[in-house]
């Protein structure tokens, strides 16, 4: 028996050779379709491209994406660089965010920052003794989150009890510090943050609050006060134990900044209507701390708290200085007012 008789019916010599031909097409178009995949997957758009900053926003597409790239001459060719994206399965995978990009960066290491969500964050110092408000207003200044959002979420009580804190405002728990966030961070990811970071702080000072006798809430209210009574850091163990001092003789602590707490539109002069005006914050009037902090203090002005200096001390006037002089009794200050008034009096006049 020939082997003509073992070949498949109509599948001539000539068939085949076309079929191999056919399917070595196939393989060389595939092939140069990948070598022009790779070729534009790993060579720039631009080698001399400068940084600029680019927004991917939310619920944007790749096909999104990769025209806006495009058309800021990041990348040269958007249909490529979505067919990359897809063949490595990063459609579906780009986060949210700013990033700092250029032309010089090639298109696969672009897809790979994009999955990897290697967002470009802002930097924000947020000063010791700085009230709701004053934080709320610098960072929409520095565009994180808006004023009106923030202060909202502040004084969501349902915010407060889910990071385990009482109060109806998160006043006093947002921990000065310098902070990086992205660009339009949500005001929630915002406050977590910074509360996370005083409980940071805090926790090691569990044991030091305990002994102290005081709740975390009266610690940190009268670490506010101290806060902002004085700018010296050496002074803050002094004023602490005034205010310890005066509490403990249940003597009203007639501190100013806690009447400024309590009026709307402050205009920057404390007068004596201001001071006889009963707000729950004028501790003219109150008795004892008011009803929560009056600002965000640091830890010198909590550690000073709960490590406050030894004295019998119940009076500060100011020195017109920066500084303060202390006296145990009334006569005493009253000496000191007169002699510190009078003094300013002169430099004024």
């Amino acid at each position: 028996m020939t082997n003509e008789a073992h070949k498949p019916p109509g599948f001539s010599g000539k068939k085949m050779r076309t079929v191999l031909l056919g399917a070595a097409l196939c393989f060389l178009l595939f092939f140069l379709l990948t070598a022009v995949w790779v070729h534009h997957a790993l060579r720039p758009a631009n080698e001399k491209g400068q940084n600029q900053n680019f927004v991917v926003e939310e619920g944007a597409t790749l096909k999104q994406v990769a025209v806006d790239l495009e058309n800021a001459d990041i990348i040269r060719s958007s249909t490529l660089f979505r067919l990359a994206g897809r063949l490595m399965e990063y459609d579906h995978h780009i986060k949210t965010g700013e990033y700092r990009l250029n032309g010089a960066i090639p298109p696969l290491k672009i897809l790979e920052i994009l999955k990897a969500g290697r967002i470009l964050t802002h930097s924000v110092t947020i000063p010791e003794g700085f009230n709701l408000d004053q934080i709320a207003h610098l960072l929409e200044q520095k565009g994180f989150s808006t004023k009106a959002s923030f202060l909202e979420q502040a004084e969501d009580r349902t915010l407060i009890a889910r990071l385990g804190l009482s109060g109806d405002t998160l006043e006093g728990y947002l921990y000065p510090d310098t902070y990086r966030f992205r660009r339009n961070a949500t005001a929630g990811r915002v406050i977590d943050v910074m509360v996370k970071r005083f409980r940071d702080i805090v926790t090691p000072l569990e044991a030091r609050i305990k002994d102290s006798g005081m709740t975390l809430k009266q610690v940190i209210t009268l670490a506010s006060i101290v806060e902002k009574e004085t700018g010296r850091p050496e002074e803050r163990p002094m004023i602490a134990r005034v205010f310890l001092n005066r509490l403990e003789k249940n003597m009203r602590l007639e501190s100013d900044p806690t009447v400024i707490y309590g009026i709307s539109n402050f205009n920057g002069n404390i007068t004596k209507r201001d001071l006889k005006t009963k707000t729950p914050y004028n501790t003219y009037i109150i008795g004892g701390l008011p009803p929560g902090p009056i600002a965000n203090p640091g830890l010198a002005a909590i550690s000073a708290v709960l490590n406050p200096a030894e004295g019998n001390y119940y009076f500060f006037v100011s020195k017109n200085n920066g500084t303060h002089y202390f006296s145990e009794t009334l006569k005493e200050h009253n000496r000191a007012v007169r002699q510190f008034q009078k003094n300013r009096s002169k430099k004024q006049s």
